[in-house]
């Protein structure tokens, strides 16, 4: 079948948490410290734009997109580690440009960490500018 990108359910919310959780724990193993990138996610689907990829009833992606007053904020994108490279993150990212154009945004903006340089390279290789940075933040942006 496929990975299939659609809008989180409210019954994803164990397998998206799964899935950023270990995303993200490369990052905590070499001791970057993050904020809980997983917290809320059940509140994300309630009130924000998220999907996720699912292949086969697995959540091996997701995206949480936040739109306000013509503001489009990435706020987490994350590929669990045995899908990447697939193209999942391009997919997810994608749908929130998409959705962001839907509303009427211009621009995307998003935060990552410093010691996430792989990111910041896709990011990059995607269309996203830095716009700034301060402390372990950089700040990107990308018009739409």
């Amino acid at each position: 079948m496929g990975v299939i990108i659609r809008s989180a359910k409210a019954r994803d919310v164990a397998g998206l948490t799964v899935c950023i959780d270990l995303a993200y724990a490369r990052y905590a193993k070499l001791g970057v410290k993050l904020p809980p990138v997983s917290e809320g996610v059940a509140e994300d689907i309630r009130d924000h734009h998220v999907w996720v990829a699912d292949d086969a009833g697995q959540i091996i992606g997701g995206l949480i997109l936040m739109i306000s007053e013509g503001s489009s904020k990435l706020a987490n994108v994350a590929v669990h580690p045995d899908h990447g490279g697939r193209g999942i993150g391009r997919l997810l990212i994608d749908s929130a440009i998409d959705a962001s154009k839907a509303a009427g945004c211009h621009s995307i903006t998003l935060v990552t960490h410093a010691a996430m340089p792989d990111n910041i390279h896709l990011y990059e290789h995607l269309g996203w500018r830095k716009t700034g940075a301060m402390d372990h933040k950089v700040f990107m942006s990308r018009p739409i």
